[in-house]
């Protein structure tokens, strides 16, 4: 990924509605975790990242559940770091 996407997309994650999120997408993305990732485990947490604030809180939080794997295997990822 390219130096300017990766910080259009830390943008995205850091100006989110919920305090949370914000913390939690950046603590994945400034911690390293994000730069082990293959190709489409980057697509798939775009997709997440760009999802409703509250619809991917509960994806988080184990409120809600989801049935595609590669977002279901990105959100694991998201809760260990």
């Amino acid at each position: 990924m390219e130096r300017a996407d990766y910080e259009r997309l830390r943008w995205r994650c850091i100006r989110r509605a919920l305090l949370e999120l914000d913390i939690t997408l950046t603590r994945f993305l400034d911690g390293g975790e994000f730069e082990k990732l293959t190709d489409e485990e980057r697509l798939a947490f775009v997709e997440l990242a760009d999802m409703e604030d509250y619809d991917l809180w509960d994806l988080l939080t184990g409120k809600a559940e989801i049935d595609d794997p590669r977002l279901a295997h990105m959100v694991a990822l998201i809760r260990k770091s």
